[in-house]
């Protein structure tokens, strides 16, 4: 069902119509009574009759909303533009809101891509922008949007690991963007069915569940420390290689191959280690 625009005209044109009516049936009604004439009697209840049909169709449409509008199960169209409108008379009407809205989703608990439990939370914006596919294609558009939202953000979870220390994997906590954009274009997928657009997405709650936590931040603190150590004997190397490639371009000391290899041996130590390295001065001979 896709939505169109209902046959309307001004509100307040039908109004001064209906009043019109009314009152003329009304006068007729009296008139004929006092004179005895049927025939003005049964025109003042004709008349009437009329002008009571005639205002069932009368909507109001609040800003940001919009009215669906059913003549006898028959879907006639929807009234967006705010104010009071006259349609066809014996229809119903039901209100669809167009603001935009938030939802929160509860705290779920889901097995990440390695396997390990976690908790996410996700905050989803949206706002209808088809009020029939909102009204007939679902039964309740707002809980279908909730148990998708929950879905897709479950579905997500699961393809990635919750952290990841390699430069060029993608994990939940180091991409929050990248996940978040893929959670929105998922959900946009599953909610257009309902004329749902999803404006935004954004992750409120990242974390290990709790059986795992302590055991988890252990091995955060560790893959830490590994990575940090690498990039340290990666550099200590470097500076080893520099500072006998400099010497040897000088021409100021000659070293041979064993000299090299202590001169790299007490940098390294002194560049690797946690600790204040502790010089030793030599002051006897270097051999």
């Amino acid at each position: 069902m896709v939505e169109r625009n209902a046959w309307k005209i001004n509100g307040f044109i039908g109004l001064i119509i209906v009043l019109a009516l009314l009152a003329a049936g009304v006068v007729n009604f009296i008139t004929g009574v006092g004179d005895s004439e049927s025939f003005r009697i049964i025109v003042g209840i004709i008349l009437f009759l009329i002008g009571l049909i005639i205002s069932s169709g009368l909507v109001i449409v609040q800003p940001n909303q919009a009215r669906v509008v059913i003549f006898f199960g028959s879907y006639l169209g929807s009234i967006r533009t705010p104010g009071i409108w006259m349609t066809v008379p014996f229809i119903s009407s039901r209100k669809v809101s167009l603001k935009v809205r938030n939802f929160n989703s509860e705290k779920l608990k889901v097995n990440d891509v390695d396997g390990n439990p976690i908790e996410i939370a996700a905050v989803i914006v949206f706002k209808v922008i088809d009020s029939a596919k909102a009204v007939f294609d679902v039964d309740n558009y707002e809980q279908f949007v909730m148990i998708q939202s929950e879905t897709a953000l479950r579905h997500v979870a699961t393809k990635y690991p919750y952290d990841n220390f390699e430069a060029d994997d993608c994990s939940l906590r180091g991409n929050t963007e990248e996940v978040a954009a893929e959670l929105a274009t998922e959900l946009q997928t599953r909610l257009a069915v309902a004329g749902v657009e999803v404006l935004e997405t954004r992750l409120t709650h990242l974390a290990y569940a709790t059986e795992i936590a302590s055991a988890m931040l252990q091995r955060q603190q560790a893959n830490a420390i590994l990575a940090a150590r690498q990039k340290i004997v990666e550099g200590a190397v470097s500076m080893a290689q520099m500072a006998i490639a400099r010497l040897e371009k000088d021409g100021t000391i000659q070293l041979d191959e064993e000299r090299k290899m202590a001169v790299i041996n007490n940098l390294l130590v002194a560049i690797v280690s946690d600790r204040s390295a502790q010089p030793v001065i030599n002051t006897g001979s270097l051999y």
